[in-house]
């Protein structure tokens, strides 16, 4: 009898991977996805078209409604089986006239290209000056204490590890400075806080981002300082280490805006309770176009609903398209779908996020448990020829991330990381950075992807 079970497990075992070993239909699908993404792609235009036509969209701003109107229009003209808006509440931030900058050592002002952190109140309107301390880490700055801190500004130096092969790494390793520098100043009776850029690149680029206070604590004003800036503050603070920082900045945070996710979907034929998200979103700094932050990841997620329709595959499982609002200083659209998707007990088996950039595909990060990515593992020999390698343990986005709570298993599209944080966050991060073919060879990935996922499930 024992025998008979462990014969009958085997059997099912094998039975089930069966079913998720890849046709050569499947091949032949997923090659005519990539030649119609390559040859008669539409991301490209549309980035240039949410780029040129639209520019910086940060939520609550009149650019982000304009970037609501264009994403609704675009994906009903795409045809799909049903395009809506999802309303979501945003912050409003806005940073006012530009920054001003300057070292001042004796009689001597050197300007330096600053950008305020999103969410940071104002200096005062005549600016703030003050003596510095430079500091690495919150555990060099808490040993200095409140009588050294006091009435100085912090300025944050410590760099991205340029040793990370992946960027992403390194960024996670520097960007709890940006995150919670005012508010580990402030505890100490700081009067600001500037921090490095969050980027190993040396230039005059100032990279802004999010930023939040902590409860309670003094609201002291921020700023990114450029590369190349901090760099020569470092070097001017050994020499006089008396000298003064100046900045001035001109934010302020308004009440909630009304703003809304774009959702455009392809009704499942078999399942349709069941849903695919692919996704990007659709906020982004204020300091310039957002192309490959995130207007790649939005005109790809497009782009696979493009090119499944044009291609006559008719899904099994409903496929969405979701452009989120408010990732880069809230993630209010994330969350909101999340909890529509509870309210309305829809069934998500698998969400992609694309917010890395616009670069050559490598593969996808996988969160979800060990059986889930087991499944996955029949498919990687279809999608290495496409250079799609680094398939495996992973982090998904942070816009699908409240899917996981409802069992959604999440897939992180992994373009190359090296140039994404020459751009993240700045005045540069523009339509012409982006490359025509990387752009559709990732849109074409992230296809092949729900192509596979709406034909075996997961």
């Amino acid at each position: 009898m024992k025998k008979a079970i462990t014969l009958f497990a085997c059997l099912f075992a094998l039975g089930v991977q069966a079913q998720n070993v890849p046709s050569q239909t499947d091949s032949a699908t997923i090659r005519a996805i990539y030649s119609e993404a390559l040859a008669h792609g539409k991301s490209y235009e549309w980035l240039r078209q949410l780029t040129k036509g639209v520019g910086a969209r940060l939520s609550g701003s009149a650019g982000a409604q304009k970037a609501v109107d264009w994403g609704k229009k675009a994906m009903e003209q795409a045809g799909f089986d049903r395009v809506f808006l999802q309303e979501v509440m945003v912050p409003h931030w806005v940073r006012g006239a530009k920054e001003q900058a300057y070292i001042h050592i004796g009689n001597q002002k050197i300007a330096v290209p600053i950008a305020a952190l999103g969410g940071s109140v104002a200096t005062a309107p005549a600016g703030v000056e003050a003596g510095i301390i430079e500091v690495k880490s919150f555990p060099e700055l808490r040993a200095l204490g409140a009588d050294r801190v006091r009435g100085k500004i912090v300025f944050f130096n410590r760099p991205m590890d340029p040793t990370k092969i992946n960027t992403f790494e390194a960024y996670s390793g520097a960007v709890d400075q940006r995150g919670n520098g005012a508010t580990e100043a402030a505890k100490l009776g700081a009067v600001g806080a500037i921090v490095r850029s969050m980027t190993n690149v040396h230039d005059d680029n100032p990279h802004t981002g999010g930023m939040r206070y902590g409860v309670g604590v003094p609201l002291i004003p921020t700023a990114a300082i450029s590369t190349n800036a901090a760099d020569l503050l470092s070097k001017s603070l050994a020499e006089k280490p008396d000298l003064t920082f100046f900045f001035r900045q001109n934010c302020e945070t308004l009440p909630d805006a009304k703003s809304y996710n774009v959702v455009g979907e392809l009704r499942g034929s078999e399942k349709p309770d069941e849903i695919i998200v692919v996704g990007g979103h659709l906020d982004s700094w204020d300091l310039a176009e957002g192309a490959h932050d995130d207007g790649a990841g939005c005109v790809q997620a497009m782009e696979v609903l493009r090119i499944m329709k044009t291609l006559g595959v008719k899904p099994k499982r409903t496929i969405r398209a979701v452009l989120f609002m408010n990732e880069e200083n809230g993630l209010r659209g994330g969350i909101k779908y999340a909890d529509l998707a509870k309210q309305n007990n829809e069934k998500h088996i698998a969400a992609i996020e694309s917010d890395e950039g616009g670069f050559t595909p490598r593969g996808f990060g996988i969160v979800g448990n060990a059986g889930q990515r087991a499944k996955v593992d029949p498919w990687k020999p279809l999608l290495a020829p496409y250079g799609l390698t680094d398939i495996g343990p992973g982090s998904g986005g942070a816009d699908i991330g409240p899917l996981a709570q409802s069992g959604t298993v999440l897939f992180g599209f992994k373009p190359d990381s090296q140039r994404y944080f020459d751009y993240h966050h700045t005045p540069v991060d523009t339509f012409e950075t982006v490359s025509q073919r990387e752009l559709e060879l990732g849109a074409a990935s992230m296809a092949a992807l729900v192509y596979l996922l709406d034909e075996y499930g997961i």
